[in-house]
């Protein structure tokens, strides 16, 4: 990449980019300041345009793709898709436990796509980087889905067979990020292993479990950061 005065930065993908936090106290979502992109903005040479969208799963942001970052002409993308994509319909599934169920994305769907994605931004003269998933917090986002309802609670047991296997299925999602990454040779931040790291990393989540907090955000800022010193120094002020 040549050395500029200034560079132009997109971050591309769901609510954990656009900043959707919730509010325990307003028992709603809204939008966080000091979200990861608005702290990594502050310490780049240019601008941080931050294209994530509430409830974007990848097939939704690949139809995005041209307005939300070529478009804009950046020199580098971070993509961050996977948490949607990974989600069921849980009502159905607390409805019907017994039937076959799908993901919003499938995962081979997910890596194609993904994949091709990254073609195009490269073909464009963008630069991607990928990301990791954070974790989510199982047992949280379980209450989450099944809102305290017994019976909810009962049938979406059933079908998974165990809680954790939420948690699992969400990290074969991020798994895959990974191998696509090694696959193409696209940088990828680590920002699950970073979080993972920490003490009761559960700290970092909102209520419904896979939402990062404000906390969460400072963590994934100072993760992406480290990787922009370590490979992008130029990028910084």
């Amino acid at each position: 990449m040549e050395t500029k005065k200034n560079y132009n930065l997109v971050v591309f993908g769901d609510s954990i980019t656009e900043g959707v936090v919730y509010d325990s106290r307003k028992r709603r979502y809204s939008n966080l300041k000091n979200c990861f992109a608005n702290l990594v903005g502050r310490h780049i040479k240019g601008t941080v345009c931050n294209s994530g969208r509430f409830g974007s799963t990848i097939k939704r942001g690949v139809k995005k793709m041209y307005n939300d970052v070529i478009k804009k002409t950046p020199d580098i993308v971070l993509i961050e898709f996977g948490g949607n994509d990974c989600d069921f319909n849980w009502k159905n599934i607390a409805d019907d436990p017994d039937s076959k169920h799908k993901p919003k994305t499938d995962i081979l769907t997910f890596r194609d796509i993904l994949s091709d994605m990254i073609y195009t931004f490269d073909e464009s003269n963008i630069t991607p980087v990928l990301m990791t998933l954070p974790p989510i917090d199982y047992k949280r986002y379980f209450n989450w889905i099944t809102k305290g309802n017994e019976t909810a609670e009962k049938n979406v047991l059933k079908w998974l067979g165990s809680k954790i296997e939420i948690y699992n299925w969400h990290r074969k999602y991020s798994e895959m990020i990974t191998r696509v990454a090694h696959k193409t040779k696209t940088s990828l931040i680590d920002v699950r292993s970073g979080i993972l790291k920490q003490n009761d990393y559960s700290k970092f989540l909102c209520m419904d479990g896979i939402h990062p907090n404000m906390e969460g955000h400072s963590l994934i800022a100072s993760i992406i950061l480290n990787f922009v010193k370590d490979n992008y120094s130029f990028l910084l002020i």
